[in-house]
């Protein structure tokens, strides 16, 4: 499957085309073969500009949010021929291959109240049939909730969706607002037309400690002051498990610790970093002595961080 072209410019589906004109614009700045001589990046400007060219036109877009891998291959007609075979204009309905027509979006959790019968559905809108020719399936929308590690990790899932069960292999690294295609496990068709696509939208829910942008994690780290000011070897969390990282001396509250390839996994690419950020903690509650010796060194020291820059 190509990839996404949303992904390619880096920027969310819900971009405006300001965004993505800059996105783009920063890309072929980085990658255009007359000043970028590493052996990747000319296909890596065919790409982006590809994605851009796709995105920057309105109705190219709609299509490609529509029918995604398979929108070149749907005439640009589709609506209109599928509104002809539904209103009984005649028996020419489109019968070929690609994907299926509208998209129809499932609630929020996969099957139970509020879900969607669409054979009924469909036998409702083009009833059933007869008479007007092949019509192809409808491709179906439902959201797919995972947890952080289990968009890291990546593996398999079992659904069920309006009683019916689905086998999903979910890849590693998958991000939020990502589609997962289940090639002819949507809507179904009448005749021969094929059936249409199911897409998973991915939603990574919310993680206590931490934070996804883009393929980046970031994450806090709890240091002491001493720790901060002397320097460290400290355990960092990390979704594939714990690793270590050095805490260079004087550092403050902000300072970021990167990891690199600690972050979201990257099938097609770099894998993204894990960013540690500082944060100095004091004991809320000091015992006699530890205050006493804060209290020393308040004495001895002439560091006024009010003043340091």
């Amino acid at each position: 499957m190509a990839r996404d072209y949303y992904e390619v410019l880096g920027v969310p589906r819900g971009a405006g085309t300001d965004e993505i004109q800059q996105a783009y614009r920063k890309l072929a700045r980085k990658y255009h073969p007359d000043v970028n001589k590493d052996p990747t990046a000319e296909d890596k400007f065919k790409e982006a500009n590809e994605a851009y060219q796709v995105l920057s036109d309105p109705d190219t877009r709609k299509r490609y949010d529509r029918f995604g891998d398979d929108f070149r291959r749907v005439p640009e007609d589709y609506d209109e021929r599928v509104r002809a075979s539904a209103g009984g204009y005649g028996g020419g309905g489109y019968g070929g291959g690609g994907g299926g027509g509208r998209r129809v979006h499932f609630g929020q959790g996969f099957g139970g109240e509020g879900a969607v019968d669409f054979e009924d559905l469909f036998g409702q809108m083009f009833g059933g049939g007869g008479g007007y020719g092949p019509i192809p399936g409808a491709d179906q929308e439902a959201e797919l909730e995972l947890t952080l590690e289990e968009a890291y990790r990546g593996g398999k899932r079992t659904l069920r969706l309006d009683g019916r069960q689905y086998d999903v292999d979910i890849p590693a690294g998958v991000l939020d607002g990502q589609r997962i295609r289940l090639a002819g496990q949507g809507g179904r068709s009448n005749g021969d037309a094929p059936h249409g696509d199911l897409y998973l939208v991915v939603r990574i829910k919310p993680h206590s400690r931490f934070r996804v942008r883009g393929r980046d994690i970031y994450v806090d780290l709890p240091v002491s002051p001493w720790e901060a000011a002397l320097g460290a070897s400290v355990v960092v969390p990390t979704p594939g498990g714990e690793a270590k990282v050095k805490v260079v001396p004087g550092s403050s509250t902000g300072r970021k610790l990167r990891l690199r390839g600690e972050g979201m996994p990257n099938p097609r690419g770099a894998n993204g970093n894990l960013y540690a950020e500082i944060k100095v903690m004091v004991p809320s509650k000091p015992t006699a002595r530890e205050r006493e010796l804060f209290e020393q060194l308040a004495a001895e020291s002439n560091f006024d961080p009010r003043k340091e820059k």
